[in-house]
This record gives C-alpha cells, sequence and structure tokens, in this order.
C-alpha cells in the first residue's frame, strides 16, 4: 500500500494546536452555541429552565454536564422544523432521516453551515490520504440520506473529481471503478464486500485496481473487517464517523498514517462519554455513550445529544483533538440474549477468524418456545467448498461465539450469495420474535 500521510502543511491549523487552544475555542463556542440555541428554539429554552439552567451558567466545559440531554424523540416531537434556529427562508438544505422505525428526524443547514460541514468532511477525506486532484468514487446514497451529499460537499471543498455515482447497481460499480481509476472510494463497509464480489463475478482482481483508500462508515465494522478489505484491495480502510443530527459524515475520521482512532474535529462538536444507564460522564477512557453538543451549527443546533453509540475518549495521536475508538455497537443495537448483552460486531469478529467462511452474515432471532434463540447466516467463502467443510466452519464458528461471547448458537451456511446484500447500510438483526 501507498504511503497516504498527509504532508503537515496542508493541515488546518487547529488540527495540531495545543490541547490549551483547542478548549479555549471550545468555550467560546460552546457559550455562543447555547445562548444560540436557548434564544431561538423554543424547545431548548423549556428544556434549559425545566432543568434550572440558563446558558450564563456556563463558566468552564465541565459545567456542560448541567445541562439537559437532547434525544431523539426530541426531534420526533418537533417534526419538521420545531428545531431549527433560524427562519425557515435561511435554511438553505434540508436532510431527514428514512422514517423507516418512526417519525423522520428532519435536520437543516444554513449556507455557513454548508462551508462549515464542506470543511470539516474535506479535513477527513484528507485525513485517509486523499489530496487536491484525486479522483473519489462516492457510493454512498444520495437523497434525504447525509451521507452522498455530505461526502460530495468535502470533495468539493478539497478539490477533488467526484464520481457521483451513489449506492446500487453494482455491476456498475466496478465497471466505472475499471475504467475511472478513482484513488478513493467513500462507501458502507458492507457494501464494500457486495462490490468485492462483483470484482469476483467479472473476474477482474481487485488489487489491480487503482484505489487507494477506502473510506467506510455509516455502520460499526471491526479491525478484523479492515485487515479483510485492506488485503482483498491492496488499499488502506480508513473509518469515517457522523449522524445528521449532529451534522452529517465528517464529524470524527481516523487518520491513514495512524489508523488508531478516529480524531474528533473538535473545534466543531463537543464530545462526552456518559453512562448509558446512569447519564452520568463516566472516567476519561471508560467505555460509555458518545454524546456531541455542537459549536458551530446555526440552523439546527443540537445540545448533549444522545447518539447510542458506544465508544471511549482518547488522547490525540497524529492530531491534537481527541479520539474516539471504533464504534463497538449501539446500546438500542445491542441484543439482550438470555441476561447477555450481545452486539453484531461481535459476531463479526469471531465470524472473520473461520476459514471457508464469507464475511457476509445476519443474525436472527427468534422464540419458538419461552427461551430466546440467535441463529446465525452467514454463507461459504466460495463455491468450491464442500458440504463437510460447510458443516466444520459451522461448528467452529458456533464454538468461537459460545467462547468469546459466552452463548450457543445454530449456524446455517448457504450457497454464495445466499445472505441478503445492501446497497447502503447492512441489515444485520432480523427480530422474528412476537412482539407480545
Amino acid at each position: 500500500m501507498k504511503d497516504l500521510t498527509p504532508p503537515k502543511a496542508s493541515l488546518d491549523p487547529i488540527e495540531i494546536a495545543s490541547r490549551d487552544e483547542i478548549s479555549a475555542l471550545q468555550l467560546e463556542r460552546m457559550k455562543w452555541s447555547l445562548r444560540h440555541a436557548y434564544e431561538n428554539v423554543p424547545f431548548y429554552k423549556t428544556s434549559f429552565d425545566n432543568a434550572g439552567v440558563h446558558p450564563d451558567d456556563l463558566k468552564t466545559l465541565s459545567d456542560l454536564a448541567k445541562f439537559p440531554f437532547t434525544v431523539k424523540a426530541d426531534l420526533r416531537d418537533n417534526y419538521p422544523f420545531g428545531m431549527f434556529a433560524v427562519p425557515r427562508e435561511q435554511v438553505a438544505r434540508i436532510h431527514a432521516s428514512s422514517g423507516t422505525t418512526g417519525q423522520p428526524t428532519v435536520v437543516g443547514y444554513t449556507q455557513r453551515d454548508l462551508e462549515n460541514w464542506g470543511q470539516v468532511v474535506a479535513r477527513s477525506l484528507r485525513a485517509s490520504g486523499l489530496k487536491p486532484g484525486d479522483m473519489l468514487h462516492n457510493a454512498y446514497g444520495y437523497g434525504l440520506f447525509t451521507g452522498g451529499l455530505g461526502i460530495h460537499l468535502g470533495a468539493d471543498a478539497l478539490g477533488l473529481t467526484t464520481v457521483p455515482i451513489s449506492g446500487g447497481m453494482t455491476p456498475r460499480q466496478v465497471r466505472l471503478i475499471e475504467d475511472f481509476k478513482p484513488n478513493g472510494i467513500t462507501v458502507t463497509p458492507s457494501y464494500a464486500l457486495s462490490i468485492l464480489d462483483e470484482f469476483a463475478a467479472q473476474g477482474l482482481d481487485p488489487r489491480a485496481c487503482s484505489l487507494d483508500v477506502g473510506i467506510f462508515g455509516a455502520e460499526p465494522w471491526t479491525n478484523a473487517m479492515r485487515l479483510e478489505i485492506e488485503q482483498a484491495f491492496d488499499m488502506h480502510a480508513v473509518d469515517i464517523y457522523g449522524l445528521s443530527e449532529v451534522m452529517g459524515p465528517g464529524v470524527a475520521n481516523e487518520c491513514v498514517e495512524t489508523k488508531d482512532g478516529l480524531h474528533i474535529w473538535e473545534d466543531h462538536f463537543f464530545p462526552e462519554v456518559i453512562n448509558p444507564e446512569t447519564g452520568e460522564p463516566v472516567a476519561e477512557g471508560e467505555q460509555g455513550e458518545l454524546v456531541f453538543t455542537s459549536l458551530t451549527k446555526e440552523a439546527f443546533p443540537i445540545i448533549r445529544y444522545r447518539t447510542r453509540d458506544l465508544t471511549r475518549l482518547l488522547p490525540g495521536t497524529a492530531r491534537s483533538m481527541r479520539r474516539m475508538e471504533k464504534i463497538t455497537g449501539r446500546s438500542d443495537d445491542m441484543i439482550i440474549l438470555r441476561g447477555v448483552n450481545v452486539f453484531p460486531t461481535q459476531i463479526e469478529e469471531a465470524l472473520m477468524t473461520v476459514r471457508n467462511l464469507a464475511p457476509h452474515f445476519q443474525i436472527e432471532l427468534s422464540r419458538p418456545d419461552r427461551m430466546d434463540k440467535m441463529r446465525i447466516l452467514t454463507e461459504a467463502a466460495d463455491p468450491s467448498v464442500a458440504p463437510a467443510d460447510r458443516a466444520e466452519a459451522a461448528k467452529q464458528l458456533a464454538a468461537k461465539i459460545k467462547q468469546t461471547v459466552g452463548i450457543s448458537v445454530a449456524v446455517d451456511v448457504t450457497d454464495v450469495g445466499g445472505v441478503a446484500r445492501s446497497d447502503g447500510k447492512a441489515v444485520r438483526i432480523l427480530d422474528k420474535r412476537p412482539k407480545h
């Protein structure tokens, strides 16, 4: 793989500023953001007043813990534009969640918000090893989802040549990678595996393609998956993080030279980690639920938003700004099976250690009697894997999950292509348990 380390002179000065400089800027911007939200969003005025706090109560960064949390239900309760802090006419763009599990959450951006978003995504793409003039194959979905257009903003700001292919039509994805020869690809890790399958279907060697780096986000993925993708494509694989409620992609990103966690762009987003049960801040370096406060957003300020993502905060390395560990799962994606907490990433880690199995999988939950059961649906690595080898691989995976997670599961190994593919975020859990 190529050395893609960006030259130090190309970095924004704040990326390598001292912690004191970063903290001073954060405090100044946090005071503005709290007041902006309080004075312009009725929800926040009511929320702060009910909690007995006022923006003037923020004297130090630690005082933020006095302020109430914001949760997704608050956004849905104020659908569509109740959380906006500027007149609708000043909103330059609107994005929204799909709303498949409830009322969509709607977010807005002023023109300055879009400029800031473009800058943090450009910073993320540069940290990933891309530089002006490089070509980016952007396979994130375009539309109300923030992924495709958010990445596109940053690519424009960095000066990349962007191929806005979006998701789907996998044969065409491979054809354009072969023909256009992009340097980088932005895509969900699960869809990257589908693209990898299509290379094989077309008889093409992915290691011979032009890609130097893949920038993967929108769903949790493991370091074992990183190694699999890097070896398959002979390219770097780095993690990008974001969510629409906070901005979109580009809230944090790994640096290609270290790949040791995602540096949070702390001049725009203030992170906390809390105990998901008590809501109290955890000790530095302890795992918990990630919470974000926006520092510069005009149209849609967000104060102490509970992301439900589980991680821990770490000191900076390649950049001065703090890192967050790769997301291990979400508190609302956690499966409690017979008293044991299980995350899809734990299943993925076990799967990646077993020969003759592909990295595609789904978790099926059922309750045939009074006890919940879990079945892992996976598939053979290639058509030549004999039935006896499939059975042995299934046995090994079940044993590995029992050893590492502590639960007994059934494992089904299907033919190649037997696990449903996704053009975007993977559907990992099929919950077939009775609702009542």
